[in-house]
């Protein structure tokens, strides 16, 4: 997978929203993404980034809500849809997705957060996502600061 740094961040935000309509609206996840093809939603992103991450979050979100969900503090069904949604995108680039730096993933959630989720949810994503990267990636945090 080449995309840009841009083009994956436009593949992110479309996969937010359409990881919503998937969790809300029970919708079949291929008419989804023929939705976000056909209303041409995914002009200038990461086409093929955003077809394999739609695809596989879905059949490992119990794997994924796991790895987070040690970390709420509060029940997973009182988090807000779109913080679900970042949460499991930011988990399955952490666990699955090495090619990218932990910090990248860390500062597209928040964007995404920041963007999409409600006051504030960007501080209580940053704070998830940053204990699960601390878990998964701790080989390539401590190289990084062994260099600092």
């Amino acid at each position: 997978m080449s995309g840009s740094p841009s083009e994956r961040r436009k593949a992110r935000r479309s996969l937010v929203q359409a990881l919503y309509q998937w969790q809300v609206g029970g919708d079949n996840l291929s008419e989804v993404e023929t939705q976000f093809y056909a209303d041409d939603k995914l002009r200038g992103a990461d086409k093929s980034y955003f077809s394999d991450l739609i695809h596989a979050i879905p059949g490992c979100a119990d794997d994924l809500d796991g790895t987070f969900g040690i970390y709420l503090d509060r029940s997973q069904s009182a988090l807000d849809p779109v913080s679900l949604a970042i949460l499991r995108i930011a988990t399955y680039e952490l666990l699955h997705r090495i090619d990218l730096p932990y910090k990248v993933v860390i500062n597209e959630a928040v964007n995404l957060a920041k963007t999409f989720g409600p006051t504030d949810a960007h501080k209580f994503v940053n704070g998830i996502v940053d204990k699960v990267a601390a878990k998964t990636r701790h080989l390539e945090i401590s190289a990084a600061k062994a260099k600092t």
